[in-house]
């Protein structure tokens, strides 16, 4: 996990970072279209609900890309709640 992710979620709610990308690692800033081609399913978990049973912080998991996630905004930053019957599995 890259820093400390301090957030408790309730229930079986997992946070996973938004996958959108809309500059590459070297600084690139993409346009809408090659940003959505790029858009993953598999996202690290930065922190789980008490009754998560399946996975826990750092695990690089599925999540179905046919379902909604909430999306959230902490410290300025945005992230995606999902349930844990969202998660398909883990790697």
């Amino acid at each position: 996990m890259a820093k400390e992710f301090t957030f408790q979620p309730f229930g079986a709610w997992i946070v996973v970072p938004r996958p959108d990308k809309k500059k590459t690692d070297a600084g690139i800033i993409l346009d809408d279209e090659t940003a959505r081609q790029l858009q993953t399913n598999i996202v690290e978990v930065l922190a789980v609900g008490p009754q998560v049973t399946q996975c826990e912080p750092g695990d690089k998991i599925m999540v179905d890309p046919n379902t909604e996630a909430m999306l959230i905004h902490i410290d300025e930053v945005q992230y995606l709640f999902v349930n844990e019957f969202q998660v398909l599995g883990k790697f």
